[in-house]
C-alpha cells in the first residue's frame, strides 16, 4: 500500500502455529534506489519482491535493510534479501548477537515455529545507536530512536524528509497481547516517540499506519495499559499473592480481565517486568 509518494507498506501473514495466525507490516522507502525497514518472516522476500515489481522496481535496487530489533518477525528474510542483492544491513548492537546467531536467539527466547519464521542469521553490516544519523543517500536523512522495551536494545527510524517514525513493535498494542521485557525501558520509550516533531506517519509493524495525531493517541493509550496492568500487579501483590509463579501469573492476568493471555510465555515476561525486584527471574533472558 502507497502511504505517500516513496513509502510503502507491505503486510505479511504468517503462521505462529496453526491455531495462531499473526501479521507484520515491512516497510519500503523509494529514493534513488530501495530501503527496507524490517523483512518480516523467512519467505517475506516473495511478497517484497512482487510488491516492487508492481510499482516498476526491481529486488537488486535495495540497497538497505534498516532492523529496528531481532526478533523472527522482522528479521526473517533479511539474510536472502542480503544474499540476493549485497545491500547493507543495519541494526543496534544489543540486537545484533540474535540477528548473526538465530541458534541463540531460539535458545534464549523459544517460541513455536521459530526457525521457519526467524530464517536464517545474517551479518549486521552497519551497527547503529542512538542519536545517529544516516544518509543512505543524498536527501534522504534517517535518525536513529532508542526505542528499547519490547526488545533489549530495539530502535526506530526516523525519515527526516517524509516526517515518517518505523516504530516497530515499540509501542504496546492496546487491542492485542502487550509484550516488553522492561516496563520503564518501554514507559522511556513511549515518552521519547511522543517528544518527537514533526511526524507525520507514524508506522508500526503490527499496525496500520497513524497520523500524527493517531501516533499521539496510541502512545497515550499504550502509557494508559502500562499503568493499568501495574496497577493489577499492585492489587494482587497486596492481596495474598500466590507464591507459585505460574499461579502468581494466573492470579494477575484474572485480575486484569486478560485471561486470554494466560497461556502466552512472552505475556508472562510483560508482568514479570511489573513484579518487585526479586521475582522477575521468569521474564525472558533477553533482558
Amino acid at each position: 500500500m502507497k502511504l505517500c509518494e516513496g513509502l510503502h507498506q507491505i503486510r505479511v501473514d504468517f503462521q505462529v502455529t496453526p491455531e495462531i495466525k499473526r501479521f507484520a507490516y515491512i516497510y519500503l522507502i523509494e529514493g534513488t534506489a530501495c530501503y527496507l525497514v524490517d523483512s518480516g518472516v523467512g519467505g517475506s522476500e516473495k511478497a517484497i519482491f512482487s510488491y516492487m515489481e508492481k510499482i516498476g522496481r526491481r529486488p537488486e535496487e535495495i540497497r538497505g535493510i534498516f532492523l529496528t530489533h531481532a526478533h523472527p518477525d522482522h528479521i526473517g528474510s533479511a539474510s536472502v534479501i542480503r544474499e540476493l542483492t549485497g545491500c547493507t544491513v543495519y541494526a543496534s548492537r544489543g540486537e545484533r548477537r540474535w540477528i548473526e546467531n538465530i541458534d541463540l536467539q531460539f535458545q534464549e527466547r523459544p517460541i513455536p515455529n521459530f526457525h521457519a519464521l526467524a530464517g536464517a542469521s545474517t551479518q549486521v553490516d552497519a551497527v547503529v545507536t542512538d542519536g545517529d544519523a544516516i544518509t543512505p543517500e543524498p536527501g534522504m536523512e534517517i535518525k536513529v530512536i532508542g526505542s528499547r522495551g519490547h526488545s533489549c536494545d530495539g530502535v526506530s527510524y526516523w525519515l527526516r524528509n517524509r516526517e515518517a517514525l518505523f516504530t516497530g513493535d515499540a509501542i504496546p498494542a492496546w487491542n492485542d497481547v502487550p509484550i516488553y521485557i522492561n516496563r520503564d525501558w518501554s514507559m522511556d520509550t513511549l515518552h521519547r516517540l511522543a517528544s518527537l516533531s514533526p511526524v507525520r506517519f507514524y508506522c508500526p509493524a503490527w499496525d496500520k499506519v497513524y497520523t500524527g495525531r493517531e501516533g499521539a493517541e496510541a502512545i497515550s493509550r499504550a502509557l494508559d495499559l502500562i499503568e493499568e496492568i501495574q496497577r493489577g500487579v499492585d492489587a494482587v501483590m497486596k492481596d495474598r499473592p500466590a507464591s507459585d509463579r505460574a499461579a502468581l501469573i494466573s492470579q494477575i492476568c484474572t485480575k486484569l480481565g486478560m485471561e486470554r493471555f494466560l497461556g502466552n510465555p512472552l505475556f508472562a515476561g510483560t508482568i514479570a517486568s511489573h513484579l518487585p525486584s526479586g521475582m522477575q527471574d521468569i521474564s525472558s533472558r533477553e533482558s
